[in-house]
């Protein structure tokens, strides 16, 4: 398979028709080889507008869809930037394009090692991988200016937009918790403490299972 002309069909038909318009991300995607994210039997898979799993409970995003959040997030050159649940790394390598440092989390022992071992490969050496309950993001290395939750979530602990600076962004997207309904893509943005809300774009992103509601007895 000819996965730079994958790539190219991708920015030019996926991404340049969807408002993906920030030139740093069309040029870091076209040259990200995004293929490297996932298992070798999957890699054929790569490029297809649509989620590809590639561990239980982590998938590699849509492309649209992470370019258009990562691109609402406004990262700067000077961003400290947390992935959580950065499943696959391609996220977290991409924003270690656009932003000064980034932090990728994800759960202890196989995923985090996993993610540690992709990263190396494809050369991200600069993010940092760090392993933990994702549910209460990294605190040891907050505040950041941006925070991308890596998969489709329920609810978002307060731990999370907590780790903001003042103006910064999390950017997501919100399950809606019944079946066949599309989620929406939302930024967050904490300011005096709290955080507002801005609804996006629909989005059909898998929920990350340690971002689920808990759900209450039905009798």
């Amino acid at each position: 398979m000819d996965f730079a002309r994958a790539r190219l069909n991708m920015v030019e038909g996926q991404l340049r028709p969807n408002k993906v318009t920030d030139p740093r991300i069309l040029a870091a995607m076209l040259d990200l080889p995004r293929e490297r994210f996932l298992p070798a039997d999957r890699r054929a898979f790569a490029y297809l507008d649509e989620d590809v799993p590639v561990a239980p409970g982590r998938a590699l995003m849509e492309p649209m869809v992470l370019a258009r959040l990562v691109q609402a997030a406004e990262v700067e050159e000077t961003s400290r930037v947390l992935v959580v649940a950065a499943g696959a790394g391609y996220g977290a390598a991409l924003l270690a394009r656009l932003a000064a440092s980034v932090v990728a989390l994800d759960a202890p022992g196989e995923p985090v090692e996993r993610l540690r071992a992709t990263l190396a490969a494809v050369g991200a050496t600069s993010v940092r991988v760090v392993g933990g309950p994702v549910t209460d993001g990294w605190a040891a290395e907050a505040p950041y200016d941006v925070i991308l939750i890596e998969g489709a979530v329920e609810t978002i602990p307060e731990a999370i937009p907590a780790q903001l600076v003042e103006g910064g962004r999390l950017v997501t997207v919100e399950a809606s918790g019944r079946p066949g309904v599309l989620g929406v893509a939302v930024r967050l943005v904490r300011v005096a403490g709290t955080t507002t809300r801005l609804p996006l774009f629909d989005a059909g992103t898998p929920v990350l299972p340690e971002f689920r509601r808990r759900r209450g007895f039905v009798f």
